[in-house]
């Protein structure tokens, strides 16, 4: 094998050659094929793997491997490049694309319903002087002191109600997280 190789190197001997291809192009075809590639690219890839063999035959060196084990290399590398080259995504035929839809899956809307169910039966639990201060920070968005000047109220009762409201939120959707 390594006397082809040779011959092919030194004294681009087309018989050579065409020995070497009849020996290893169906071994290679088979090789391509058994990696996954369909018969039609498996015969590309095995002919641009022997035209390379019969480029860079003056590289093969006996003493690195057998002559097999150079081709068979030559062969495993141009089957990574043409996959890396490959278009792993395709557009879809004009008129077929459709736009992501918006809406938030079943069971996500669903999760979504259950909670906010819960948030409101924990607030709805709440004592009214408690729900009032809620209400009033996170609806109207005013702050402590806004809400004790409106319900005329010290502010470290408006703060301390606000605090029992929490622990007692916190408390019954604790398992929410």
């Amino acid at each position: 094998m390594a006397d082809l190789l040779r011959r092919v190197a030194e004294q681009a001997d087309p018989g050579a050659f065409r020995e070497l291809y009849q020996l290893y192009g169906p071994r290679v075809k088979a090789y391509m094929m058994r990696q996954g590639a369909d018969a039609a690219t498996a015969e590309d890839l095995a002919q641009e793997t022997l035209l390379t063999v019969w480029r860079r035959a003056a590289l093969y060196m006996e003493d690195k491997g057998s002559a097999a084990t150079w081709i068979f290399a030559i062969a495993r590398n141009l089957r990574i490049d043409r996959l890396r080259r490959e278009t792993p995504w395709q557009e879809l035929p004009e008129g077929r694309a459709e736009p992501p839809s918006c809406e938030a899956l079943p069971d996500e809307a669903l999760a979504e319903k259950q909670r906010q169910a819960r948030v409101r039966a924990a607030l709805a639990a709440l004592p009214p002087e408690q729900h009032e201060v809620v209400a009033l920070a996170y609806l109207e968005g005013l702050s402590h002191g806004e809400i004790a000047r409106r319900l005329r109220l010290p502010l470290g009762t408006v703060k301390s109600r606000m605090r029992i409201a929490y622990q007692k939120i916190r408390a019954g959707l604790e398992d929410l997280k």
